[in-house]
Order: C-alpha cells, then sequence, then structure tokens
C-alpha cells in the first residue's frame, strides 16, 4: 500500500496552493460546457442505443425488441441498400469533383495579379449561403419549364434541356452539380496551403529545369496533401450525413433515385414514427463513417506528405 502512493506521488508532483486553485477554477469554467455535452449529447448518444433495440412510436413506452431492427435492417430492407447506394454515389463522385474544382480555382486565386482580393470574395461567397435557401435557388435554375439552366440552354444553343430533377437518370447528377455551390470554403482551405508552400522549393525547381506541370506535380501536390487529406476526410463526413437539399429539392424522388440514408432515416422517424428502427439506421450510419474515417487514415500514410517527418529522421 506503502508503494503504491508512493509510486503515486512519483507520477504526479504535489501541487502548491495556487496550482490547486488554478486547477479547481478550471473545472469549474469548464462544468458548463461539461453539463451541455452529458445532457445534450452523450446521454442522447446513450439512450439512442437503447432505443435501436426497441420498438418506439414516440407515443408509447418502448418495447424491447433485441437486435430485431438491425435483422431487418440487413435482411428485409430492400430500401436501405437503395439508400445506401445512393448516398455513396452523391459522396464519391462530389466529394472528388469538389476536390480537384476547389483546388484549381485556389491556384488561379493564388496569382499575384491586382485584384485577386475581389475574385477570392466572389468565389467564396457562395459558400456563406446554405441550406434552406441554396436549395430553392437550385429547385428554381433547374426547373424544366422556367428554369434559368434550361432557359441559357435553349438561347444559345436551341437545346431543350432535360428535366433534371424529374428524371430518374439526370436526378442525381444535378444534385451533384448542385453540391458544388458550396466549394468556396475548402478554396480558402487550400488557399492557405498554397501560400504556405516555401517558395524556394520552386525557385530550385526552376534552377533545375522544371516546368510547370512538373512543379505541380512534384511540389504543389505533395506538399498540398496533408489538405487534400483534411478536405477529404471532412467532405466525405458532411456528404455521407447530406439531408437539406434532398428534402427540400426531391424529397428522395422520382422514384427514389435521390432517396439518400439520412432522408430514410428521417422519414423512420418523423413520418412512419419508427423511432427505435431509425435509432438503429443511425447507428449503422455512424459505424460506416467511422470504418471509412478508419480506412482513410490507415491508407494517408502511403500518399499524405508531413514536411516534419522527414526532418526527423
Amino acid at each position: 500500500m506503502q508503494t503504491t502512493q508512493a509510486l503515486q506521488q512519483a507520477r504526479r508532483p504535489a501541487l502548491g496552493k495556487m496550482a490547486r486553485r488554478e486547477e479547481r477554477e478550471f473545472y469549474l469554467y469548464i462544468l458548463p460546457w461539461l453539463l451541455g455535452f452529458l445532457l445534450f449529447s452523450f446521454a442522447p448518444i446513450v439512450a439512442s442505443l437503447f432505443l435501436s433495440l426497441t420498438d418506439w412510436s414516440m407515443l408509447s413506452a418502448p418495447i424491447w425488441r433485441g437486435l430485431n431492427n438491425y435483422i431487418t435492417i440487413f435482411g428485409n430492407d430492400p430500401l436501405f441498400r437503395k439508400t445506401l447506394i445512393n448516398t455513396f454515389v452523391y459522396t464519391f463522385l462530389s466529394v472528388p469533383l469538389g476536390i480537384v474544382l476547389a483546388m484549381l480555382i485556389a491556384i488561379l486565386l493564388n496569382q499575384k495579379v491586382r485584384g485577386m482580393t475581389l475574385f477570392r470574395t466572389i468565389f467564396y461567397i457562395p459558400s456563406l449561403v446554405t441550406g434552406v435557401s441554396v436549395a430553392v435557388l437550385w429547385a428554381w435554375i433547374l426547373n424544366p419549364q422556367f428554369g434559368l439552366l434550361n432557359h441559357f440552354l435553349m438561347v444559345f444553343f436551341g437545346i431543350k434541356g432535360p428535366e433534371w430533377l424529374f428524371n430518374t437518370k439526370t436526378a442525381m447528377p444535378a444534385m451533384i452539380v448542385m453540391s458544388l455551390w458550396g466549394i468556396g470554403g475548402s478554396m480558402v482551405i487550400y488557399l492557405a496551403g498554397l501560400q504556405g508552400i516555401p517558395d524556394h522549393l520552386y525557385e530550385a525547381a526552376e534552377i533545375d529545369g522544371a516546368g510547370t506541370i512538373n512543379k505541380f506535380f512534384n511540389i504543389t501536390v505533395p506538399m498540398m496533401t496533408p489538405t487534400i487529406f483534411f478536405n477529404l476526410i471532412m467532405g466525405i463526413i458532411g456528404s455521407m450525413q447530406t439531408f437539406t437539399q434532398f428534402f427540400i429539392m426531391t424529397n428522395g424522388g422520382p422514384a427514389n433515385a435521390t432517396m439518400v440514408y439520412v432522408l430514410y432515416l428521417y422519414r423512420q422517424a418523423f413520418q412512419y414514427f419508427q423511432m427505435g428502427y431509425a435509432c438503429a439506421l443511425a447507428w449503422i450510419l455512424f459505424l460506416i463513417i467511422l470504418l471509412v474515417t478508419l480506412l482513410q487514415f490507415w491508407g494517408a500514410s502511403r500518399w499524405v506528405y508531413y514536411e516534419g517527418q522527414l526532418k526527423g529522421r
């Protein structure tokens, strides 16, 4: 017993009166956040895990069902597979397109040209407008009868535009194009990363006779991989939880062509009042996002370059 106490004292040096007072003040200051986290984040998470094992309509007491909700989801719910496929299609097409386009725009806006601040502001402003307002705006742009896009195609090219959101073949591509509206936020992050690349690397490459393309692929891209990795992680997590634009613009139609996972979860919870089933869907989505994120971190060592890694060798 004495040995254990001695080890504990050795690991943690005795705090003075001032240090103990600062420690108590620290916990006092974080207490509001801690209580908020426990009441409004941690407790609902635990409750949702319990409810995922029950049959609860929110109008009566939950009925214990065990793993029946999960068995039904994986074994007897074709719409679950449909929504999962739609979500993956949307995510793994919109995110790479957004990454490439945002980085190309950032490279253009990184040039030392007069008035560049104005152009940066113009490209960034659309990302500030999100949610329902953007969905309503794009629903008007993509309207097949009086939409701006089809009117543009008819006036300048003499082409009758498709029905976009009302056609099963064009609805999801239209939503993917619409997702590029908010790339301004990623563009700013790429711009910060580009400005952090040391100029002497480009100067050394020019002395060696490297051209623009060689400098881009051998300097810019490797030095930008941490930034690309961050935007990739955040983009996939956000895209797999997308809801507002699909709910406002298509509500999952036509013929479930744009029924994404979170919209299906919403319907189960607040339209069909199957809250236990919806909680099970939410936990499955959490595990899928966790798995995808872990796979990205596992593969990051193969392509993400950190300058400090070489300095420490």
